[in-house]
């Protein structure tokens, strides 16, 4: 079923879909393999987790905004109940 897919990849990938797949299978294989040992499963994550803030999407997209299109936030007002019931999304 797949087989036009992968022939297409083979011949013509645009968007590198392929150039890096084996480090990614590798990759798929060490975190299975991780995944194994529950304890140090969940020091990973909790880490991870712990680490993450500096890393956020939203400070991002406001480094974005500043730094490169230079843009200002609109102010945005929430909507009240009242409003949502109305149907006024």
């Amino acid at each position: 079923m797949f087989r036009p897919l992968t022939d297409g990849l083979r011949g013509f990938d645009p968007y590198m879909v392929l150039a890096d797949f084996r480090s990614y299978a590798d990759c798929q294989r060490r975190v299975a393999a991780a995944y194994t040992d529950a304890a140090d499963w969940t020091r990973r994550a909790i880490l991870n987790c712990a680490r993450s803030g500096y890393f956020s999407s939203d400070r991002t997209i406001d480094e974005y905004c500043r730094d490169i299109w230079r843009v200002t936030p609109l102010p945005i007002r929430p909507l009240t109940p009242g409003q949502v019931q109305a149907g006024l999304m």
